[in-house]
């Protein structure tokens, strides 16, 4: 059960996220994501963990900086709204247990929420997708986002996602990237020429959540109707 009460409006296509804070309590919010408040809620902006975290969440797609919004004396409403039209999740923490979220996926937690960018090395690299996912453990409430509609599926055994519609996963699942076809990145050059993409193989027991729309699918339809200067 929730700690922050809260509220999910205009969802899956346009959700936006209402917090009712009680007196005194404080919340993370990602930088940007404040669309309104009572006044009495006081924001503050940190780099949560100091500069070198800061600067490992900017270069994995997060914020360099976090909001921290506290309801000064009295209960409090905070809106948030995500930065690309889509859906939004809450998923409780508890302590032993960790979500990876994609990178630009987090919106709010509770200070009891430990966020950390998680480099992925070759695995993020080769996907074509970000370097870093955001590891999130401790205790508390976890809000995340996602452009189009969240889909939770619950996994026993093995599952196949694309890399670009992953949102977020317990990590109680392994995973490894690969070539759509069962090809390895032995076969890199292989499936690139033949156009093939990459697909995320999650073997155990845990949850993922996928979205519905893929960004990079959007980019490549409006691009060949963006202006060009002509010479």
């Amino acid at each position: 059960m929730s700690a922050i009460a809260y509220e999910i409006n205009h969802a899956p296509a346009y959700a936006s996220l209402i917090l009712n804070l009680p007196a005194n309590e404080t919340v993370v919010v990602e930088a940007g994501a404040m669309a309104a408040m009572d006044s009495w809620i006081d924001m503050k902006s940190k780099m949560k963990g100091g500069l070198m975290k800061g600067v490992t969440r900017m270069l994995g797609g997060e914020s360099l900086f976090l909001s921290e919004f506290t309801a000064q004396g009295k209960p409090g409403k905070l809106y948030l709204s995500p930065g690309v039209p889509g859906d939004i999740c809450h998923y409780q923490l508890e302590d032993g247990k960790g979500l990876m979220v994609q990178s630009s996926g987090f919106i709010a937690s509770s200070t009891t929420v430990n966020l950390d960018s998680k480099f992925q090395g070759f695995k993020g690299f080769f996907s074509g997708e970000s370097l870093f996912l955001l590891k999130t453990t401790g205790s508390g409430d976890l809000w995340f986002s996602s452009y189009g509609a969240i889909i939770e599926v619950p996994v026993r055994g093995n599952y196949v996602v694309d890399t670009g519609y992953i949102v977020a996963f317990e990590d109680t699942l392994e995973y490894s990237v690969e070539m759509l076809g069962g090809l390895s990145f032995k076969g890199l050059r292989t499936g690139i020429l033949g156009g093939e993409g990459f697909v995320c193989r999650f073997s155990g027991e845990g949850r993922v959540w996928i979205q519905s729309r893929q960004v990079y699918n959007l980019v490549n339809f409006i691009n060949p109707f963006r202006p060009v200067k002509s010479n």
